[in-house]
């Protein structure tokens, strides 16, 4: 079967090409400019395209079977007014002309894995949330709402459509999990504010297989958390990276004002958060190779 992936050539989507090819499946990656000299697994190509703009790209998209919408400017630095338009577009052009390829062969079985994340739920004390759970109304919330919306026009194309929603994705070589550890290394490692705030989270080993598991669910669409089913709150994080980098935490916390301070609103991302449980996930069967943390961490940063 042949795969199409917007934002393919990210962290997430670079681990998740291989893990495709290594299955058998053509994957073709949508790129905004060809460079010679990366390196690509066999069995997966590029496409030159920009996923923002209507373009040529869309009729070779078109020819695909399973779309993976991957695109998505990082949320990860302060939110400008110039910035969050920036967030929105590329998500929702890119979802907008992904949808609009995938009309132009109205013959083909095809799925859409949309992604979104977790901020849907907006921010959240204690409470377990589900997929059931609504939207909020924070920026985050309400970004990740419309751009589901926009996935789910691709509905009235026959398209099964899945909409997945991202925990935070802990892996090799990118990720949050780079810039976390890059701190306790250095002896900065500290918790954020109170430390009690939810972390939901996913190896990228669990990731990729829980796509590839809802591919194959055939009967199976709409929203799906991608999260790990033990999230964690703050302090145990910062006690856990401690621990497996043996690297004690001895810093006080990091002031909640002086966050906001460094990095306006994006800092009630990071001093809030929502605790949100994959039980989608767990009731078709899915079975988690990394449901706990602390084994997590052991297996991204003890190897050689």
């Amino acid at each position: 079967m042949k795969v199409f992936i917007t934002g393919g050539t990210g962290f997430v989507g670079t681990h998740l090409t291989k893990q495709l090819t290594a299955q058998g499946f053509q994957v073709t990656l949508l790129t905004r400019s060809l460079k010679p000299g990366r390196f690509l697994p066999r069995g997966a190509a590029y496409l030159e395209g920009d996923p923002t703009r209507p373009g040529p790209w869309q009729n070779e998209a078109a020819a695909h079977d399973i779309f993976i919408n991957l695109t998505g400017a990082s949320i990860f630095q302060r939110w400008t007014v110039e910035y969050k338009v920036t967030l929105r577009e590329s998500r929702i052009l890119t979802t907008r002309n992904l949808v609009q390829a995938l009309s132009l062969d109205k013959e083909r079985e095809k799925v859409l894995i949309s992604t979104s994340a977790v901020g849907y739920y907006g921010f959240h004390q204690d409470e377990e949330l589900d997929e059931e759970a609504p939207a909020g109304t924070d920026f985050l919330a309400l970004l990740a709402r419309d751009w589901e919306n926009e996935a789910m026009k691709a509905e009235e194309w026959g398209v099964r459509v899945i909409r997945s929603r991202f925990g935070i994705v802990l892996g090799e070589k990118g990720g949050a999990l780079d810039q976390m550890t890059s701190l306790f290394r250095k002896g900065l490692g500290s918790r954020l504010g109170n430390g009690r705030q939810w972390f939901s989270w996913i190896h990228q080993q669990d990731l990729s297989d829980a796509l590839l598991f809802l591919i194959n669910q055939k009967e199976f669409s709409g929203p799906v958390n991608c999260t790990s089913p033990h999230p964690v709150q703050n302090l145990e994080l910062t006690r856990l990276l401690g621990e497996v980098l043996r690297r004690p935490v001895l810093l006080p916390p990091l002031p909640g004002f002086m966050l906001r301070l460094i990095l306006g609103e994006f800092g009630n991302v990071l001093l809030k958060g929502q605790r949100v449980l994959p039980r989608k996930l767990i009731s078709l069967g899915y079975p988690f190779r990394f449901p706990l943390l602390k084994d997590a961490l052991n297996d991204l940063l003890k190897k050689p």
